[in-house]
């Protein structure tokens, strides 16, 4: 008899998580490896050094999918966990799509989307994990010196026309490439576990 172990963990079928199923595709669409972990969510990675997210995925009337990660945080900000707490609200505010927010002493950013039938799942993904990203970084340099602000957002600025122009020439060669799936996959300081897997809401 085999050992139970060594057999392949087949996901579900995905009529029996409607929304998980179709995400699954669609990461699997874009190059990426994804798995299904103990708690049910999506599990996949991007960038390098490799940064870990997660899709979970609530069906019913107005299915729902949420794209989250956690990350330690970086030596530059202060410890004070008001003002860590404020600056998160800060974002908030100010975003469209993703909330930002403290738990365990690591950084929260969330983003999430109902998905109906008709809605093109891969786009909204794509959108949603490269801003997640880059909410990540623009919240750590925050509490940086303004020069070194600065720095960094010509950096980044350089770097985003290094991949407009790249993906202008792929067009040349595949159009059904020329976006590229999550072309902001930058490492962000920080790791991915323990993690924080915000609360469903009835």
């Amino acid at each position: 008899m085999s050992d139970p172990t060594s057999l392949p963990n087949f996901p579900p079928p995905a009529d029996e998580h409607p929304l998980r199923g179709r995400v699954l595709d669609v990461l699997k669409d874009v190059g990426l490896d994804p798995n299904i972990d103990a708690d049910g969510d999506v599990a996949f990675t991007i960038g390098e050094p490799a940064q870990q997210l997660f899709v979970r995925c609530q069906d019913g009337d107005f299915p729902v999918m949420r794209i989250f990660g956690q990350w330690m945080i970086g030596e530059q900000v202060p410890q004070d966990a008001l003002t860590r707490l404020q600056r998160s609200n800060d974002f908030t505010l100010q975003l469209n799509l993703v909330k930002v927010g403290i738990a365990n002493d690591n950084l929260v950013v969330t983003g999430e989307h109902v998905v109906t039938d008709g809605v093109d799942i891969s786009t909204l993904f794509q959108i949603t994990v490269n801003l997640i990203m880059e909410v990540v970084q623009m919240w750590h340099a925050s509490f940086l010196p303004p020069e070194e602000q600065q720095a960094l957002a010509e950096q980044a600025a350089a770097a985003q026309a290094a991949a407009e122009q790249a993906a202008v020439a792929q067009a040349g060669e595949d159009p059904g490439d020329a976006a590229g799936p999550l072309a902001r996959q930058d490492g962000v300081e920080g790791d991915d576990e323990p993690r924080h897997r915000p609360q469903d809401q009835a």
